[in-house]
């Protein structure tokens, strides 16, 4: 079936995206035309969807993104989670598209590295961890490549977003009257409930993080609707 793509969950973009790129890293493979090449050869794979008739998603893709979540099933993947994987492939190769204009955001080795580490330490063990993926044929070299388009795709939305994020004392006061104490009260009844001058700084964090993922939602909701989005065989 084609078509423009619409969105498969309603949980906000910036927070599957953040899932995915600070802990399941999740941001999904992205493309890397020399390992395709190389795979092709080795096996037919499925097309799944194309993004503006060139940027292909494969079935071997989604398998990768579930490999690096912990707890997800490889055999007989489940349908929700294989949309959830095609959902989150699609943003991000979106957003790589608009990060590749900007060579300031190039990750470097020690950063991937160190991101690597973290992804490996959400799993049993280190073992565990490259046989879960072996399984699905992902090498260490590709696995280095994806957390460096992820580490790049996070700086962007840090570069894009986060620089121009303006939260104001009145909209701190609002929170802290309106869901701090409220929520806090709830939670610890009989605690002294903390100080405007206190909460601040948790709320403002709180506050900033919500505008992000306000405003990476709209962009994608954008770079969606101006993408060609074509579903090859459904998942």
């Amino acid at each position: 079936m084609k078509g423009k793509t619409t969105r498969l969950n309603n949980v906000p973009r910036r927070a599957l995206l953040a899932a995915c790129l600070l802990l399941t890293l999740t941001l999904s493979p992205l493309p890397f035309p020399p390992s395709r090449a190389a795979r092709a050869q080795e096996v037919v794979d499925r097309m799944v969807a194309t993004i503006n008739g060139r940027e292909l998603i494969t079935y071997t893709d989604l398998l990768w993104q579930l490999a690096l979540q912990p707890d997800t099933p490889l055999e007989n993947p489940r349908p929700e989670d294989l949309r959830r994987a095609l959902d989150l492939l699609v943003d991000q190769r979106l957003i790589a598209q608009e990060a590749g204009r900007l060579p300031a955001i190039a990750a470097k080795e020690a950063d991937v590295k160190a991101r690597i580490a973290e992804l490996i330490k959400r799993f049993p063990t280190q073992e565990a961890f490259y046989q879960r993926i072996a399984r699905v044929g992902l090498t260490a070299e590709q696995l280095y490549e994806i957390v460096r388009q992820r580490v790049e795709i996070e700086r962007y939305l840090d570069f894009r977003f986060r620089s121009f994020v303006v939260v104001t004392q009145k909209e701190i006061a609002d929170y802290y009257r309106d869901t701090y104490v409220p929520r806090f009260r709830r939670q610890s009844p009989g605690r002294v409930v903390p100080t405007l001058e206190e909460a601040t700084k948790v709320i403002e964090q709180t506050l900033t993080e919500d505008k992000i993922e306000s405003d990476t939602d709209a962009f994608l909701e954008d770079a969606r609707a101006r993408a060609e989005i074509v579903i090859l065989n459904p998942v």
